[in-house]
C-alpha cells in the first residue's frame, strides 16, 4: 500500500491535507517538518506534501526541512508556504507581495497538461499568503495564476516537482479535490487503494506484533472512539482483551446502565465496570482549574486501569481511543503547533505510566471513526451518537465539581437532549448539551423571587471536531428548551443560547 507523507510547517490546515488524501483513497501520514532524512527514507513514501505555515520561507529561523527531501526521487507537492520553500531551496526568489492575497481568488489555467487538468479556467481557489514566489527556479514553469499571484500553480514536470499558492485541501477551493487527484494519480501514479477494510487488516496486524502473548486492558467511555478501539483490540488478541467501564460519577442521565448493557450484549465484550464516583468527586472537590480538572481525572483513570490489571492477573498493555483532534489539541507533536487544552488520555497522563499503550485511532478524524465502526458493525445509532468528553460532565461544570450541580447539570442536559431529538435535528448537529455556569442570577418563580443557577445551552455543527459552527436553532426550540429546564429542573431561573464557532471558542467550555 503506497504511502504520502505531508511535512507539517504549522499549517491549521494540516491534518485537512492528510484528511483529504485518505478521501480519494491513498494512506497518509503526517510528520513535522523537522522530521531527519534518514526516517523520511525509512518511511519508503511514495510522495511527499509540504504543508503551508504561518511564516516567511526568508525568516531567521523559519522552519526548513532537510533539502534531501528533493533527492528521494519521489514527487512532492508544495502547498502555500510548501510552495514557496520549494521555490527558496531549489534556487527561486521569494519576496513579500505588495498586496497580500486572502480569501477567494480567481484561478487563471494557462495549462491544462499537469497539475490543472480538467481544473475550470477562473474557478473559486482560496488564498491565505503575504508572499510571493518573484522567480521560479529553473526548470519551472508557471501553469495557473491569479490577479494577486503570478505563481499561483508552478510545475517540474521532469523532475515531478509541483507547487500551488493555494489551498486546495480546503472546500472553498472548488475544485482543489481534483487539484489533489491529479498530484497523487497522474502524476504520482498511485492508486486508490486504502480502504477502511485495509485500515482494519493493518491495525490488526500491528496490535498483535506489538502485544504479542501479552494481555491488554482498554477503557471504555461510552463513546465510539473507546468502543471501535476495543473492537479492532478484540478481533486481534481475542479473549485476552478486557474492557474497564469506570462509573466516575461524571456520566450523563442513566449512562452507565444503559452502556453496560449495551457493551456485553450488542458487543460480546469481556466488560468490568467499577463504580468509582465517590473517588473521583472527592478528588476533584475544590478544584476549578480546567486544565487540573483534565490531568486529576486523568490519573484517577490510570490508577484505577492499573488496580484492574493487577486484579485481573496482569496486563502490559492499556488501549484508549485517542483520536487525531485529542492529539493536535493537546501537544505540539507534529509541528509548530500550540498547545490548546490537554485531554484526559493525552496530557493528562501521569509519568511514568506503567502500561504500554495501544492507541489504533490515533491518526484518524472523528467521521473516519464512524466509517471505521461502519465497517465493523457498530449500529449506526451509536455510530451518529454525539462525541461526550473522557471527562464527562466535569468539563461541562464550570468552576468546581459538587453533587448538587452534577444532579442540575444532569437534568439539565437530558431535557436538551430530548428536546433536539423531538424536533428531529440531532442528526443534523455534531453536539448538543447544556453547560452550568458559576454564576447565579435574580429572576421570579410563582410571584417570588428568586436567585439561582444559569445554564448554558450549546448546539453545533462540525464534520471533523477541528472547527465548528454554532447551529441557528428555531426560537421554538429554544423557547421549549428553556422552559423545560426553568420548570423542571429545580435551583435554575435563567438559560442562555451559546452563539461561539470554534474557532475563536473550542467546543467544549473547559
Amino acid at each position: 500500500m503506497a504511502k504520502v507523507l505531508v511535512l507539517d510547517f504549522g499549517s491549521q490546515y494540516t491534518q485537512l491535507i492528510a484528511r483529504k488524501i485518505r478521501e480519494l483513497g491513498v494512506y497518509s501520514e503526517i510528520l513535522t517538518f523537522s522530521t531527519p532524512l534518514a526516517e523520511i527514507r525509512k518511511a519508503k513514501p511514495a510522495a511527499i506534501v509540504l504543508s503551508g505555515g504561518p511564516r516567511s520561507v526568508y525568516d531567521k529561523g523559519a522552519p526548513l526541512p532537510d533539502k534531501g527531501v528533493f533527492g528521494l526521487g519521489v514527487p512532492v507537492l508544495g502547498i502555500c508556504y510548501g510552495v514557496q520553500l520549494m521555490a527558496h531551496l531549489l534556487g527561486g526568489e521569494v519576496v513579500p507581495s505588495r498586496e497580500r492575497e486572502y480569501g477567494f481568488a480567481a484561478l487563471r489555467v494557462l495549462d491544462r497538461s499537469g497539475l490543472l487538468a480538467e481544473v475550470k479556467d477562473r474557478e473559486q481557489a482560496w488564498m491565505s499568503h503575504g508572499d510571493r514566489i518573484d522567480r521560479v527556479p529553473s526548470g519551472f514553469r508557471l501553469t495557473g495564476s491569479t490577479a494577486g499571484a503570478r505563481a499561483a500553480v508552478i510545475e517540474d514536470r521532469a523532475r515531478r516537482f509541483f507547487g500551488v499558492q493555494f489551498h486546495p485541501e480546503v472546500t472553498h477551493t472548488k475544485q482543489g479535490l481534483k487539484v489533489l487527484g491529479n498530484f497523487l494519480f497522474r502524476e504520482a501514479g498511485l492508486t486508490p487503494d486504502w480502504t477502511m477494510s485495509s485500515f482494519v487488516a493493518r491495525k490488526v496486524r500491528e496490535i498483535r506484533a506489538a502485544v504479542g502473548p501479552g494481555k491488554v486492558i482498554c477503557g471504555l467511555s461510552g463513546g465510539v472512539d473507546s468502543l471501535v478501539t476495543s473492537l479492532l483490540v478484540h478481533k486481534a488478541v481475542g479473549r485476552r482483551l478486557t474492557c474497564i467501564f469506570i462509573d466516575n460519577g461524571l456520566l450523563r442521565l442513566g449512562q452507565y446502565e444503559t452502556l453496560m448493557e449495551a457493551f456485553r450484549r450488542k458487543f460480546a465484550l469481556k466488560v468490568v465496570g467499577v463504580d468509582a464516583s465517590d473517588l473521583f468527586l472527592e478528588k476533584l472537590r475544590g478544584v476549578a482549574s480546567p486544565e487540573r480538572k483534565r490531568k486529576t481525572i486523568g490519573r484517577l483513570f490510570i490508577h484505577l486501569f492499573e488496580r484492574e490489571a493487577m486484579r485481573l492477573g496482569g496486563a502490559a498493555f492499556l488501549a484508549q481511543g485517542t483520536i487525531y483532534p485529542d492529539v493536535i489539541e493537546s501537544s505540539p507533536v507534529r509541528g509548530p503547533s500550540a498547545v490548546i487544552k490537554s485531554h484526559h488520555n493525552v496530557g493528562g497522563l501521569p509519568k511514568g505510566l506503567r502500561f504500554k499503550l495501544i492507541e489504533p485511532l490515533r491518526e484518524l478524524f472523528k467521521d473516519e471513526v464512524r466509517a471505521l465502526a461502519l465497517e465493523l458493525g457498530v449500529d449506526r445509532d451509536f455510530i451518529h451518537q454525539h462525541p461526550f468528553p473522557g471527562p464527562g460532565l466535569a468539563v461541562r461544570m464550570i468552576g468546581p465539581v459538587d453533587r448538587e450541580g452534577l444532579e442540575i447539570l444532569r437534568a439539565a442536559d437530558d431535557v436538551v437532549l430530548q428536546e433536539v431529538r423531538k424536533a428531529g435535528i440531532y442528526r443534523k448537529l455534531w453536539q448538543a448539551f447544556a453547560v452550568l455556569l458559576p454564576v447565579r442570577s435574580v429572576g421570579v418563580m410563582g410571584d417570588r423571587r428568586t436567585y439561582h443557577r444559569a445554564v448554558a445551552v450549546r448546539l453545533v455543527q462540525s464534520a471533523d471536531g477541528m472547527t465548528a459552527n454554532w447551529y441557528p436553532a428555531p426560537p421554538k426550540l429554544l423557547a421549549a428548551i428553556s422552559a423545560r429546564i426553568v420548570n423542571e429542573v429545580r435551583g435554575v431561573n435563567r438559560v442562555v443560547y451559546d452563539v461561539t464557532t470554534k474557532p475563536p471558542g473550542t467546543i467544549e467550555w473547559e
